[in-house]
Formats: C-alpha cells, sequence, structure tokens
C-alpha cells in the first residue's frame, strides 16, 4: 500500500497541539488556579477539576457514534473535528478569565460551567482525530510511522504549551497571568485545529464501513473483544498515574523544592527526553516486540519517580537527571498503546463488517479522559490529608505534613500508579497485531 505523504502525515500531527495543551494544561495549573488565586478548598477544587471530565466519560462513546454516522454520510470526519477545536479554543481562554462574581462559591461555578463546555468540544475533537489512523491507512507500518510523527509532534506539542504556559502564568501575576495563559493556549488550539483540516482534506481514505445499527451490537462488541480491553485498562491506569504527577508539578517546585519559577524547568526536562528517545523505542518495538518495549518503558518511568520521592534531599542536578529519565520512559507508554490500537480496530473491523474507529476512540477516549481527571483530583486528596493551607497568596507558608505530602503525590503514587499497569499486559492485546504483522509480511 502507497505510503502517506509528508503533508498529511505532519497535518495529522499537529492535532496533538490541540490534545497534548489540554490534556495538559489544566492538569498543571487548574488546580493552583483554583486553591491559590480564588481560596477554593483543596479538596473541592479537586472535585471542579474531576466532574466536567467525568461528563466526557458518558459523553465520548456518544461523540463517537455521532462521528461514525457523520463519516457514513459524507465520507470524513472533519466537520466534527474543525467545529470542536475552535470551540475549545475559545471556552479555554473563558475559562481562565477569572470573572469575579465577588464570591469563592460562584468563581468556582463559573469555572464548572465552562470547563464542562470544554470538555464536550474536546470530544468532538479528540473522538474523530483518534479514529484517523484507522481509516487513513490499511498499512501495518505505515499506522506505526504515522503513530510516531504524532507521538514526537505531541512531545513537543505538550512541552510548548506545559513550559510555556505556567511561566506566562507567573509572569502575568496572579489572575492577569492566567487570562494571559489561557488566550496562549487557545491560540495553539486553533493552530493545531487548522493544521488538521489543512493536511488531511485531500487525504486518501481506507474502506468506509456504515456503523452498527445499534448500541447493543456495540456492546456486545466491547464485550468479547478482549484485547481491546485489555489495552484500555493499561491505558487508563498508567493515564492517572502520568495526571497525579503533572497535577503536582507547580506543588513540587514551589514547596519540596523551593522554587515556584521551577515548574517550567521541571516540566521541559520531563516532555524534552520523548523528542530524542522516539527512535529509541520504535526500534526496541521492532526488534524486541512491543509488548516487552510497553514494559520496560513502565519500569524506567517507576524506577525514576520513585527516585523523586528524594527530591527534597537530592542535589537539583540529580532531580533533573532522575526527571529527564522518567520521560524516557513516559515516551514509551505513549508510543506502544498508540501504535497498537489502530490494527486492533481494523481486525474488529474485518470481523464484524462494520466500522468500529469512532466508537472505540471514543471509549478510548473516555478511559483517558478519565484518568486525567482523576489524578489532579486524587492529588487534591493528597493535599488535603496533608493539611495543605489553600489562600489567595500562593506564597502562604505550607506545614510539614503538606510538604511531605507533596513529595509522595508527585513521585511515589503515580510510581505505583505506572507500575500497576504491567500486570495488565497480557499477551492477549497483541493478538491481533500479531496477525497484523503476518500479513504485512
Amino acid at each position: 500500500m502507497a505510503a502517506l505523504g509528508t503533508s498529511t502525515r505532519l497535518g495529522y500531527s499537529l492535532g496533538s497541539f490541540v490534545t497534548g495543551a489540554f490534556g495538559t494544561v489544566p492538569g498543571l495549573l487548574l488546580l493552583p488556579y483554583l486553591t491559590d488565586t480564588m481560596a477554593v478548598p483543596a479538596a473541592a477544587a479537586g472535585a471542579i477539576v474531576l466532574l466536567p471530565k467525568a461528563w466526557d466519560v458518558l459523553f465520548n462513546p456518544i461523540a463517537g457514534r455521532i462521528s461514525d454516522a457523520g463519516l457514513a454520510r459524507r465520507g470524513t470526519r472533519l466537520r466534527s473535528i474543525v467545529t470542536g477545536g475552535l470551540v475549545l479554543a475559545v471556552c479555554f481562554a473563558a475559562m481562565f478569565a477569572h470573572p469575579g462574581f465577588g464570591s469563592v462559591a460562584a468563581d468556582a461555578a463559573y469555572v464548572v460551567v465552562v470547563f464542562f463546555a470544554c470538555a464536550t468540544a474536546f470530544a468532538f475533537f479528540q473522538v474523530p482525530f483518534n479514529a484517523l489512523p484507522a481509516e487513513l491507512t490499511e498499512g501495518y507500518h505505515e499506522r506505526t510511522r504515522l503513530t510516531s510523527w504524532r507521538i514526537a509532534v505531541l512531545a513537543l506539542a505538550i512541552l510548548v504549551s506545559g513550559a510555556v504556559a505556567p511561566a506566562i502564568a507567573s509572569a502575568g501575576g496572579g489572575v492577569a497571568g492566567y487570562r494571559l495563559m489561557g488566550v496562549f493556549v487557545g491560540v495553539l488550539i486553533v493552530g493545531g485545529t487548522i493544521g488538521v483540516y489543512l493536511g488531511i482534506r485531500r487525504a486518501p481514505r481506507g474502506r468506509l464501513l456504515q456503523p452498527s445499527p445499534t448500541w447493543r451490537a456495540l456492546w456486545v462488541t466491547m464485550r468479547v473483544w478482549r484485547s481491546f480491553r485489555w489495552l484500555l485498562a493499561v491505558y487508563f491506569v498508567q493515564a492517572l498515574g502520568v495526571a497525579t504527577l503533572l497535577a503536582g508539578v507547580s506543588y513540587a517546585a514551589r514547596h519540596v523544592l523551593g522554587d515556584a519559577d521551577l515548574r517550567s524547568l521541571l516540566f521541559a526536562g520531563f516532555v524534552g527526553p520523548a523528542l530524542l528517545v522516539m527512535p529509541v523505542w520504535d526500534r526496541l518495538g521492532r526488534t524486541g516486540g512491543k509488548l516487552a518495549g510497553f514494559r520496560v518503558a513502565s519500569v524506567v518511568f517507576a524506577v525514576a519517580l520513585a527516585g523523586l520521592a528524594f527530591a527534597q534531599a537530592l542535589p537539583l542536578a540529580v532531580v533533573f537527571c532522575l526527571v529527564a529519565l522518567a520521560g524516557v520512559g513516559y515516551a514509551g507508554i505513549q508510543v506502544f498503546p498508540l501504535a497498537i490500537l489502530p490494527d486492533l480496530i481494523s481486525a474488529e473491523e474485518t470481523r464484524t463488517g462494520a466500522t468500529r474507529a469512532g466508537v472505540t476512540a471514543g471509549v478510548w477516549t473516555a478511559a483517558e479522559t478519565l484518568g486525567l481527571a482523576l489524578g489532579p483530583g486524587l492529588f487534591g486528596l493528597v493535599l488535603g490529608a496533608g493539611g495543605y493551607v489553600s489562600s489567595v497568596d500562593a506564597s502562604a507558608a505550607q506545614p510539614d505534613s503538606a510538604v511531605t505530602a507533596i513529595a509522595l503525590g508527585f513521585s511515589a503514587l503515580p510510581a505505583v500508579l505506572i507500575l500497576a499497569g504491567i500486570p495488565l499486559l497480557r499477551r492477549s492485546v497483541l493478538e491481533g497485531e500479531t496477525r497484523r504483522v503476518e500479513d504485512a509480511a
């Protein structure tokens, strides 16, 4: 099968600026935005971060079904992608606009409502975006190549949004800084959306199948699709670990390392290695197998995080070395599941004779969203258990118990969650992929 053109690969991959920005920045900044500019109690702030994304867990499969129906009617998923991306950009800027209604409850309610709008718009972008690799090409190796491009751009997007957004928020000072940051991220999202549209509007399409006629048929598919369920479980647990880590970066920089300005450097040190080691993980997957590579990446990530539990006592240079090592493992746990997923979808579509890409992407995105949402909420509970003092003054002194809670919530807890994915990596995850490799050979 002919390879996709460079413009198609790049255009599709630019959508990672949308997924990377929205998947990263709220996890990094929304919790401190609530606790340190609105004085929302930590436990309540954690719930605010969780609830709108919990809505996505229910809505994403529906968005997938809507996307499949739109594909059958129009032969493309672009309308949903463009509309979702542009609406998300506007709502994201509004979420950090801080209207100042005069009470903590009113300001917090405003954030909840706008975050719900963001989550819904993001579903209409991300679900069809995740479905595209299974449709743009049927080539096994070409899908791996497309995924590698996507993850490389995703690393760049996370680096830009995750490092620059906190710097803008800090430089602007308080509410003004968060407002400016929201506009900056909104512009990134618009750019990524336009990039996807320009890149794939004339791209070839694979088989265009009709969607399943009933939800019952889809439920039966998910119930018997063992390889997808195992892969989904791993992805969810590890997404929870990553989100818990990201939620703790700002707090760890300020209260564990003693310098709030280090949060951008910490984030850059974590994501930056992904740009360099992506070819290494790709080579390991081709030679040793994706399952082995997935396990190695998980162990590397978890070991580095466990070392960060002692960050307060370690030299800063050692801390950054551990952060970089964690970034190497993070790159691996991003590459392997997304490289396997399109092949599992194709195998299931061949078995059923109906399109599964949209609804599968919806379920996948729901699990990812739930993991990313639970992470900050879980970290918020850790802060509350440690006696963290919420205040309108981010420099407020914290008790030793809160500092200890931050250190463990930023390191040991995510390490346990990353390692928890390893027992779920069953051989059945690769059953569909193995058949595709044999067919390709």
